[in-house]
């Protein structure tokens, strides 16, 4: 099982990029897009059910053009669970899950902390968020949480961690709330394969940056531990450029 990952910034604005034909070559089972900034009926469905994907969930934010998320499915699940019962957190379309039989895939897209209110309101979410899935995995063990964590995890995960120690997404209190994610379960399933530095998921618009390769790796596919033995690889595609963060890959066996 073939599962994407992509913060498209703009669901629409991507597929005017070109992201139809990256999809239907990339070709995964499953993609999770974070970011979507769209409803399901301002989208050209059709296009994205003529690349394969006839079976697309959606679940946006209450204010429009902002946040969502979205997973696209080569096959029907057996159950779609749309965001996770926090109104707090529900608000801002940033949750989605499909089940299939083996597996189930959540599309995540956590709050940045672009100030001091947003930070707070991201830390509350990632409280929330640690709680909700120490219970949710006792019903859906086999669980992959794919999606936008707006947190670099470790040094070797931004291209200055000196320079952005006081800046959110690399603050001691969000790398210790990610470490202890891991810690509860699950597995970077990026850095179980590969342990070398320069790999990036995010790059500012500013200064070249991505050019330069001045990145952040934010985005993750975090597989629950019980599945460990089915993880085949995983990988990032920098190449895809209808975004400011690039698609993320991780495959599975059974």
């Amino acid at each position: 099982m073939k599962i994407i990952s992509y913060n498209v910034n703009g669901i629409r604005a991507a597929m005017r990029k070109g992201f139809i034909d990256w999809l239907k070559s990339a070709n995964p089972d499953v993609i999770c897009i974070q970011e979507t900034k769209a409803n399901k009926d301002q989208v050209e469905i059709a296009e994205i059910e003529a690349a394969g994907y006839s079976h697309h969930y959606w679940f946006s934010a209450e204010k429009k053009g902002y946040s969502g998320v979205a997973i696209f499915s080569k096959e029907e699940p057996k159950h779609v669970e749309y965001g996770t019962g926090i109104a707090s957190m529900d608000m801002e379309g940033r949750n989605i899950r499909v089940d299939y039989d083996h597996i189930s895939v959540m599309s995540l897209y956590l709050p940045s902390g672009t100030n001091m209110a947003r930070l707070e309101h991201k830390l509350e979410y990632m409280a929330m968020f640690q709680e909700y899935v120490n219970d949710l995995k006792k019903t859906v063990p086999n669980l992959v949480i794919c999606g936008d964590y707006n947190i670099c995890h470790e040094a070797i995960d931004i291209h200055d961690p000196v320079r952005n120690k006081n800046v959110s997404g690399f603050l001691p209190v969000e790398r210790e709330w990610i470490g202890n994610f891991i810690e509860s379960g699950f597995i970077d399933s990026f850095r179980h394969f590969n342990k070398e530095p320069h790999n990036y998921t995010w790059w500012s618009y500013r200064a070249n940056s991505r050019a330069n390769n001045k990145g952040w790796r934010i985005d993750y596919n975090m597989v629950a531990q019980p599945l460990q033995e089915n993880l085949k690889r995983a990988v990032i595609l920098p190449e895809a450029h209808h975004s400011d963060h690039c698609p993320h890959l991780v495959e599975l066996e059974w």
